[in-house]
């Protein structure tokens, strides 16, 4: 996995050095069409509690893999998930203790976090064969930060500061500001700046040191005036040199967008942050779907977790950002994918609005309801 994967950044890299692009777009293989018709079903029926246990029971039966205690990438067990895919996954797992309390996922966080110390160096940092990429790093960065505001286990912590630490060093631009998404700095992503301005918080939340909001709000600031559109809340992709924003729409650049204003105005109070995040909401909402349903992200590529990661962050604004007015849209969206579900084994798929496939399929496209179901309150 780790060739393959790394050749793909490699190939990102050249293709950036030829043409000047450059853009978070995650791997591409080939893709598996699906094998039922093509009708939208009725979405009528809700979602309770118990779909969402069903929901995660099947994502585990199917991906996980109690061995590495880390998730495969397909149903056909044929490799391991990506790096940066499996800190979305350990996201899901701690949404479901948050839902529960139940003392057996406190083990499963803990078996996740033993297994990502076994596979990815024990979080050594300067280790540039398993990592090779800041945001990679840093969603593992901010996935530790909150497995330790949720548990209080001291070595998450220590793990995310040093993280934290690494990736500023290496990817803050002390000239222009904002983050450089690779090692070869050749452009500033969402991917990279917006998960930063995050897991500054979080540290910040936790240790008090002012450093870390004070670099939340410098990188904040940057990504709004370099990469969202201020007249519809866009979100670009990235910025590369003095070039214009690239814009391409993905859930997670809107998602990470609204939680890192959701974040901050939590730490100031200031209200200005919420007004950016109901904009970059109502952007996805208005601009993003097709009859109030999320694009269908990740033709068989690591794209499909995009909406687990706009999960955490649109319920976000919903709770702690008090904004109930997007809970119908986010329940629709649950209540078409669930029901839309391969009922033999319980797994959703990328497309919601269409039945899910029946073959192969991979744990990214599979893992955005189970992650909705758990952040989101039952109907």
């Amino acid at each position: 996995m780790l060739t393959y994967f790394t050749m793909k950044k490699l190939a990102l890299i050249l293709l950036v050095a030829a043409i000047g692009y450059n853009s978070c777009k995650k791997n591409q293989v080939a893709p598996q069409k699906p094998s039922t018709p093509t009708t939208k079903t009725d979405s009528t029926q809700s979602f309770t509690s118990a779909d969402a246990d069903t929901a995660y029971a099947a994502f585990n039966q199917y991906f996980y893999n109690p061995s590495t205690k880390l998730y495969y990438n397909a149903t056909d067990h044929s490799g391991i998930g990506a790096i940066w895919t499996q800190a979305i996954f350990w996201d899901m797992a701690m949404d479901v203790y948050d839902r529960t309390k139940a003392t057996s996922q406190m083990t499963m966080i803990t078996d996740i976090h033993a297994g990502a110390v076994s596979q990815y160096d024990n979080f050594n940092w300067n280790d540039t064969t398993t990592w090779f990429i800041y945001d990679d790093m840093m969603w593992w960065i901010t996935a530790l930060a909150r497995a330790n505001q949720l548990t209080g286990n001291a070595q998450y912590l220590q793990e995310s500061e040093a993280g934290f630490t690494r990736v500023w060093n290496g990817s803050y631009d002390p000239i222009e500001g904002g983050m450089f998404w690779d090692f070869q700095h050749s452009g500033k992503n969402a991917c990279i700046n917006y998960p930063t301005v995050i897991a500054a918080v979080r540290l910040y939340q936790i240790t008090h040191d002012t450093s870390y909001l004070s670099k939340a709000k410098s990188i904040y600031a940057w990504a709004k005036a370099n990469l969202a559109n201020p007249q519809n809340g866009e979100i670009a992709d990235h910025k590369i040199g003095d070039n214009p924003p690239g814009y391409q729409d993905y859930t997670y650049n809107q998602g990470t967008a609204i939680g890192a204003a959701v974040m901050l105005y939590e730490v100031t109070n200031d209200a200005g942050y919420i007004t950016d995040a109901k904009l970059y909401a109502d952007y996805t909402e208005n601009s993003m779907c097709t009859n109030g349903i999320l694009p269908a992200e990740g033709d068989f590529n690591e794209q499909g977790v995009m909406k687990a990661i706009f999960a955490q962050y649109i319920m976000m604004l919903i709770k702690d950002g008090n904004q109930p007015q997007y809970l119908p849209w986010i329940v629709n969206n649950i209540k078409t994918g669930w029901n839309n579900r391969d009922k033999a084994r319980n797994l959703t798929w990328r497309n919601y609005a269409l039945p899910a496939v029946t073959g192969t399929e991979q744990s990214y496209e599979a893992s955005s309801i189970p992650t909705f179901m758990q952040v989101c309150p039952a109907q």
